[in-house]
């Protein structure tokens, strides 16, 4: 059961939230990558409807079953480019905070694939769904009702 529905969530706090989704929607840094970071970082944060979201997002979107199941593991596996790989460390080192450090050697790696600009992006998209997951368990919305919006 829900402890704050929807209904309940002060008029303007959703629509604030998603000015910065539009903003980094517009960082031209792939739809995919953006899911995947997403995905991530909502199972570390153990957040099931941003789980289930961001899966059926990813799904939607043409990402593979094993991709998927194996994000987890993501280390473990061939299946992930350098590019992915580089976004996926950053992110889980941006998201485990305390203990972890952002390194230069970290960034030096994005720089091969991103602009500092998209670096920035790139954190800010971090950021983000770390907030969401907070909102969602602290909420507690059923995870299962999510359904993807169909492109008009």
């Amino acid at each position: 059961m829900e402890r704050i529905t929807y209904q309940d969530i002060p008029k303007g706090m959703f629509e604030k939230l998603m000015e910065v989704e539009n903003l980094i929607s517009e960082s031209q840094i792939e739809i995919e990558l953006l899911e995947l970071i997403r995905l991530r970082v909502a199972q570390i944060n153990g957040c099931a409807y941003c789980v289930d979201m961001h899966h059926k997002e990813l799904k939607h979107l043409g990402e593979t079953d094993l991709r998927l199941s194996s994000l987890c593991v993501w280390e473990e596996t061939p299946y992930f480019s350098e590019k992915e790989r580089a976004v996926l460390l950053f992110s889980e080192n941006l998201t485990q905070i305390i203990g972890t450090t952002i390194t230069d050697a970290m960034i030096s790696v994005l720089s091969n694939f991103f602009s500092k600009q998209k670096i920035a992006y790139l954190s800010l998209a971090v950021s983000q769904i770390n907030t969401w997951t907070r909102l969602m368990k602290t909420f507690q919305f059923t995870p299962g009702n999510y359904q993807v919006k169909k492109a008009a």
